[in-house]
């Protein structure tokens, strides 16, 4: 995997870190010459000093031949246009920007940026979950936000506490992967009755996610 990451920030210097322990090629653009030297003694990355959105910096980063541009900067418009010259010049299959403005994020889908995430929105919505519903805890989101993994937990009001799986009616495409009851994991069937206390590991898709927490514990998202 060759992966390019633009920005300076921490989260570039774990990330770059990360990828490297598990032998992915990774090289970063910085803006910043002292940072530039910081990162490529601390990280182990090469390094290039230089704007993200320059089209000779990218080439010099290997753009070609990347797998992954990801635009990191909290500068949205740099990373839109970093992520554009890496699709349409480049061919780079796949391009993630980070957005600092939530109301960006539409804007970054239309013109075709393949992962688009907003710190700001994520923060927003764990608060919300932690605060407002105990028995909720959304794990991850996958493929691009189409599919929610969400922890549920039945309390003693949730109307799932003794159905079967089978007598749940949940939407289609949603599964109940898993079943954490006193410190183990189930595996659940057709068959297997939920209990008070069940922690319940949700795959579901968001547009029937509401009528599937509905159905299991009686709480809205």
């Amino acid at each position: 995997m060759r992966l390019i990451m633009v920005g300076g920030d921490k989260t570039v210097y774990f990330l770059a870190r990360q990828f490297i322990s598990r032998d992915y090629h990774v090289t970063i653009i910085n803006r910043d010459l002292a940072r530039s030297k910081e990162l490529a003694e601390q990280t182990g990355a090469t390094v290039v000093f230089g704007e993200g959105s320059d089209i000779r910096r990218l080439e010099e980063a290997g753009a070609r031949r990347a797998n992954v541009v990801m635009a990191l900067t909290s500068h949205d418009q740099d990373n839109l246009i970093t992520c554009q010259i890496a699709q349409k010049i480049f061919g780079v299959p796949r391009t993630m920007a980070l957005v600092n403005d939530p109301e960006n994020e539409m804007v970054f889908e239309k013109l075709g940026i393949s992962v688009v995430f907003s710190a700001t929105k994520v923060i927003a919505s764990l608060i919300e979950q932690q605060a407002d519903f105990e028995e909720i805890q959304m794990l991850m989101p996958l493929a691009n936000g189409r599919i929610n993994v969400t922890d549920v937990r039945l309390d003693a009001d949730a109307p799932a506490i003794g159905k079967s799986l089978a007598e749940l009616e949940l939407s289609r495409g949603a599964l109940i992967a898993c079943i954490i009851r006193d410190d183990k994991v189930v595996v659940p069937h057709g068959d297997t009755r939920l209990l008070f206390n069940d922690h319940l590991i949700l795959i579901s898709q968001p547009d029937n996610q509401t009528e599937d927490l509905m159905r299991l514990c009686g709480l809205q998202t």
